[in-house]
């Protein structure tokens, strides 16, 4: 399945509290091929980020066939790790 990460900019940040690592790492693990989409680090800007989702807040998973998930990264991590990201 290949699928857009839509996340911040902080590609340098790999920690487990950021909620745009936490969500990238789970698809790492899970061996889910992905693209990665950079938004801006402000919320302000990121009017591209919310015609897609209806928000401004990433992360941001979007399926091949256009589904957009945007849920609390540790909800959206657990859901990757636990195979339901079609579900």
């Amino acid at each position: 399945m290949a699928a857009k990460l839509h996340r911040c900019g902080n590609m340098w940040v790999k920690i487990g509290a950021h909620p745009c690592w936490k969500v990238q790492k789970a698809l790492d693990e899970a061996g889910i091929e992905y693209e990665v989409v950079k938004h801006p680090n402000r919320r302000g800007k990121r009017e591209e980020l919310e015609r897609l989702s209806g928000q401004k807040v990433l992360p941001v998973v979007e399926l091949e066939d256009g589904t957009v998930i945007r849920e609390e990264s540790k909800d959206l991590a657990a859901r990757i790790k636990e195979g339901r990201l079609r579900a």
